[in-house]
């Protein structure tokens, strides 16, 4: 017995020896590190000491280097290391552990037992039998909207007892009916990661991991689209105002989630601040929910003060109940229930939830906005910052002088606005109550007070957080706007969806109006940009509109510098907003400089473009809206005022025109957006523009309903038009536009590949297009990191090399008539579907004039019976107007339009007839296999270094590219149509 006694007192903490200087970290940052490393510097490590042995070794460390680098489709090999060692293509007799027995004595860390207990506990006693969400059965909609909607939570039990699904959704009947279908994976990582359901299944009966994946797929009625026939959205949760969008367009709503015991979701508030319902088919879910404001223990908000993006930093679900929910006082505990199979539950907007799976589960899930929720969705979705953690956060989310400013706005209470002591007292009061386990949220003398948690008004005597729109509205930033503002990553749709959602909701559902446009007001200021219509509507003559026409359309494709469009009688009136004022000045400027060109050298471009009829800038000052006619020439006084200075001007008298416009392009390329703050964004001064409107409609709107030759005869017009846009001449170079240096930009390095001689070099035109691709090279792989998912990140990886390093060598000139290498040309940058307007004509005689229906679709029949067939006359809105390459406008021509449709992308060259190449001399050096031969590579080229997310676009249309392996196979399947095209050099 002494001996061994003796034996364990000789026992020594071998920490400090085996980590060095790396003992006076915690253990649980040491694995953070690691985590960073590569699956090689891992094994490297490995062998540094025993204690880095043990650490290098642990599964969730495997598991977190894994789903890092993982995308596409991912099989389990029995252990997290096993999985990553196979993906790394590791012969599999060095994959294989050591046989070798361990010897841990010595060694004990309490976060790694932490972590272990979690991976192995079991959850059979965690049932909450005794929950205070109330079950309700046969709750009639009227009960619903009542008592529950936008209110307070509750479990109905009756909603899917007739689904095909509740006997058919088990993992067995799963598996032989989908046994081989992927579906998508928990957002574990940012990249997609699927699994096949077979492979899934038995991840799940092998796997002890902390927070095990997830099946989470918004897209398993397109992967299996059986599912969807297996259930229907309940009664009471039928109306949904992102109907009226097609499926492509709308925000993911729907989730199928499957989960084994300890997976689940963490703390969150749901998308946009929209309501959900989850029905369970199998198993049992532990639910804990907080009413809006009151953030859970443990878990922060983290609100980026630029775009306004919202972050939570939570522990997993597990980790939650077991290490912080034991410690919470009464008081503090959330609202709990266990969801059992064949139960509905349903969660207002903007509640806190959190769910842990008791065992395997399977449910379905779908988000949606009702009349209730409307406002609030729209108001996540307007620009700044303050609302949106204020929503999440409560108070606590904004500081002094931004509470005291918006109570100022709502109210004027004296003492209150000049008393800060009073301010900061109660201000303090209000964190620390929350502190300490007081509820912030309750006023005893509210009336509408639900399970302990406030609905009412905000009270000013103790300050009470109220989840109401009127108050939550007054954290809005006044000098924000949705056209100034950078658009919030977090946002469930792009600016363009949204705006295009309002305008077919104001199209479709009139009765709803009033709603609609407090929405579209607290999303957009559409209060503010109707009294700026009234006022450009009354200094023309033009009649005011009407209620059907005051809502801006609102499908503009580009969202960095597209107009405010408003379709009033027989105009169209476009208020250049986006980008701030200089990008606003230099839009209408070159427009304008561009028609003028047109008239002067009598293009029959001019016929096919609407005319216009007026321009202006548009003031707000001491109160009211003014406007002061401009024609382009010359610097207006209110732009003098402003301190924004033109770029060296053209000899043409528009000083605003294209070359100025491209200065200012080429200084703002490359900066990060959240640097791209114009001083002058926020001013009240707008261009605008008056043009005749066009009868017909947009292509967007007639797309599913043309005839293939309707197409083909759109294709050879783009071609056509396209031929004479790329034909007109530039405006006068300015001799000043560039320096000496710049203007000698000679490329000897690249002479001989583009077939010209030593003492010829790029002309000056050139110059800024050329220096503008290379500093939107600098920040391409982390521009395209961020645009994320559907880039494959392998490809991200390799996207420097595969850039030109001189971004000259890319400009394979062609030459004109007397052998000298051409200019650039005019570019649109823009030819999207909502751009190219169509007109009907007739197979028979008889005009019909049909209009779209709700959703914005046509019909296309005449009155009498006869077929109604459309031709394209105009293209639309040239505010993007540039001088560069024409490749440039194949981009959204091609993707947009035809939708990578090879027979629209032949037409439209065999009626463009003009060289996108110059055809290379047989005795020149240039072969095949150089890639500055190929057309196909510059467009590849320009689609990675576009202003917008073109990679997205080609992603989703050819979605067997994600797996692709290098950008040569991306860039053949897209544009190597393009390099048979020759003959037309």
């Amino acid at each position: 017995m002494e001996g061994i006694q003796s034996q364990v007192m000789e026992v020594q903490d071998r920490r400090s020896v085996a980590l060095g200087d790396l003992r006076v970290l915690p253990d649980e940052i040491i694995c953070d590190i690691l985590e960073n490393l590569t699956p090689c510097d891992v094994a490297r490590v490995a062998c540094v000491s025993s204690v880095m042995y043990i650490l290098c070794n642990e599964e969730p460390l495997w598991m977190a280097i894994c789903l890092k680098s993982a995308t596409g489709q991912l099989e389990y090999k029995g252990s997290w290391k096993k999985t990553t060692l196979h993906r790394q293509h590791v012969q599999h007799e060095f994959a294989e552990p050591s046989k070798m027995t361990l010897n841990f004595d010595g060694f004990n860390s309490l976060f790694l037992y932490r972590r272990y207990y979690r991976c192995f506990t079991t959850l059979d006693s965690f049932s909450f039998e005794k929950g205070n969400v109330e079950r309700k059965e046969n709750l009639s909609l009227e009960d619903f909207h009542q008592e529950y909607d936008g209110q307070k939570p509750v479990l109905i039990t009756e909603l899917a007892e007739k689904w095909p699904a509740r006997s058919t959704w088990t993992v067995e009947q799963l598996l032989v009916n989908y046994g081989d279908t992927a579906f998508r994976i928990s957002q574990r990582s940012s990249k997609k990661i699927t699994m096949k359901f077979k492979d899934y299944v038995l991840y799940m009966k092998i796997q002890h991991d902390e927070d095990p994946l997830y099946i989470f797929d918004d897209e398993f009625g397109e992967v299996a689209p059986g599912l969807l026939k297996d259930y229907s959205v309940p009664y009471l949760f039928r109306e949904d105002l992102f109907d009226v969008l097609d499926r492509d367009q709308r925000p993911p709503f729907r989730w199928l989630i499957i989960g084994p015991e300890r997976s689940g979701a963490s703390w969150h508030v749901d998308p946009a601040l929209t309501s959900a319902w989850n029905t369970l088919l199998c198993g049992r879910k532990r639910w804990a929910l907080y009413p809006p404001g009151r953030v859970p223990v443990g878990v922060t908000v983290h609100v980026n003060e630029e775009d306004g993006d919202v972050n939570i930093e939570t522990p997993t679900s597990l980790q939650w109940w077991l290490d912080i929910y034991p410690l919470l006082a009464e008081e503090d505990k959330p609202i709990e229930c266990t969801q059992l199979p064949g139960e509905t539950i349903f969660v207002p907007s903007g509640w806190w939830h959190c769910v842990l799976n008791l065992e395997t589960t399977i449910a379905v899930t779908q988000n949606f906005v009702n009349s209730k929720d409307f406002e609030f969705v729209c108001l996540d979705m307007a620009p700044g910052y303050h609302h949106k953690g204020v929503c999440r956060a409560g108070l606590l989310a904004v500081d002094e002088n931004t509470f005291t400013d918006a109570i100022g706005n709502a109210f004027h209470d004296e003492e209150w606005l000049t008393n800060p002591a009073i301010m900061r007292e109660e201000k303090y009061k209000l964190k620390n109550d929350s502190e300490a386990g007081e509820d912030p949220l309750v006023d005893d003398n509210d009336e509408k007070n639900t399970n302990g948690f406030s609905k009412g008004y905000s009270n000013l005597q103790n300050q009470n957080f109220s989840y109401d729109i009127d108050f939550l509205s007054m954290f809005l930033e006044d000098v924000r706007d949705h056209y100034s503002s950078i658009w919030s990553p977090s946002n469930c749709m792009g600016e363009r969806e949204m705006r295009e959602w309002l305008h077919k909701l104001w199209v479709g559902k009139p009765g709803m109006r009033d709603l609609i446009w407090k929405g579209a007001c607290l999303a957009m200021n559409t209060d503010k940009w109707a009294s700026c219509m009234a006022t450009i509507c009354a200094f023309h003559n033009v009649p005011a509109p009407s209620d059907d026409e005051k809502f801006p359309v609102g499908t503009g494709s580009n969202p960095v510098s597209e107009p405010l469009v408003f379709l009033v009688d027989g105009y169209v009136i476009k208020i250049y907003v986006e980008g701030g004022l200089e990008s606003s000045i230099h839009g209408l400027g070159t427009e304008l400089e561009f028609y003028s060109l047109l008239y002067k050298v009598n293009s029959s471009l001019k016929d096919h473009i609407p005319s216009v009829l007026a321009s202006g800038i548009l003031i707000y000052e001491n109160g009211s809206y003014k406007t002061v006619p401009w024609d382009g020439n010359g610097v207006p006084d209110v732009i003098t005022k402003c301190n924004l200075v033109p770029g060296k001007s053209a000899e043409n008298g528009f000083p605003f025109g294209v070359w100025s416009k491209q200065q200012f392009e080429y200084r703002e390329a490359g900066i990060p957006i959240h640097e791209l703050v114009n001083p002058v964004a926020s001013t009240k001064i707008w261009p605008y523009i008056i043009t005749r409107r066009c009868e017909g409609y947009i292509f967007a709107h007639l797309r599913d309903a043309l005839s293939w030759d309707d197409v083909l005869n759109l294709a050879s017009f783009l071609g056509d038009q396209l031929r004479k846009l790329h034909l007109l001449p530039l405006p006068s170079l300015p001799d000043s536009l560039y320096s000496d240096n710049e203007k000698k930009m000679n490329l000897s390095s690249v002479n001989s590949i583009l077939g010209v001689s030593q003492q010829s070099s790029v002309p000056v035109e050139w110059g800024l297009f050329i220096e503008t691709l290379t500093r939107k090279k600098k920040d391409v792989s982390s521009r395209l990191a961020k645009w994320g998912d559907p880039i494959p990140s392998s490809l991200i990886d390799k996207v420097e090399k595969y850039l030109p390093e001189d971004f000259a060598m890319l400009i394979n000139l062609s030459k004109d008539e007397n052998g000298l290498p051409k200019s650039p040309t005019w570019i649109h940058m823009d030819i999207m579907d909502d751009n190219i307007h169509m007109e009907p004509c007739f197979l028979g005689s008889c005009l019909n004039e049909n209009g779209p229906n709700a959703n914005g679709a046509m019909d296309c029949s005449s009155g009498n019976g006869e077929q109604r067939k459309w031709r394209p006359s105009h293209i639309l809105d040239f505010s993007d107007l540039s001088i560069g390459d024409p490749l440039f406008d194949l981009i959204p021509i091609h993707l947009d339009v035809f939708r990578g449709n090879s027979y629209l992308l032949q037409q439209f060259l065999e009626s463009y007839r003009l060289a996108f190449v110059r055809r290379i001399s047989q005795d020149g050096p240039m072969g095949s296999q150089n890639k500055f031969s190929r057309t196909s590579y510059r467009a590849m080229c320009y689609c990675i270094l576009h202003d917008e997310n073109i990679l997205g676009a080609i992603f989703s249309l050819w979605k067997e590219l994600r797996s692709a392996n290098s950008w040569e196979e991306v860039e053949e399947a897209v544009w190597g149509d393009l390099n048979k095209y020759e003959s037309f050099c």
